[in-house]
């Protein structure tokens, strides 16, 4: 378990490999994907899941600069944990009257949505 959370633990790394399931993308294309993420923050988490060998990172020598990530097959075995985390959170969300399909796509709505209710007054009965 420590193996598997030290490289793809914290709020990005799950987030930044969920999206590269779907295919190669561009640095901006993630950063567009996860927009509350600063892209410094996602750099770094990038360069961390690369140093571990889940993802790849191409460079194409081109003006302005091309860098396009994706999963190696090694990253790709990763698809049914992050699969069932998702599942287990869209599971999490029903159990606290949240449905996952009505929240808006930006990254810890979710999140928002819980702690906004948490804060709301309750309802007089």
């Amino acid at each position: 378990m420590e193996a598997t959370v030290s490289v793809i633990g914290g709020l990005w790394k799950p987030q930044i490999l969920f999206h590269l399931m779907g295919g190669t993308l561009r640095f901006m294309e993630i950063t567009r994907r996860i927009p509350k993420a600063t892209q410094r923050m996602l750099t770094l988490q990038l360069r961390e899941l690369e140093d571990d060998g889940v993802i790849v990172r191409r460079v194409y020598p081109q003006v302005p600069p091309k860098v396009e990530y994706e999963l190696t097959p090694f990253g790709r075995s990763l698809a049914p944990v992050l699969l069932t985390l998702r599942e287990w959170g869209m599971t999490y969300l029903r159990s606290h009257g949240v449905e996952p399909d009505a929240l808006p796509t930006s990254t810890c709505a979710a999140s928002e949505l819980l702690a906004s209710r948490a804060k709301a007054p309750a309802a007089a009965d």
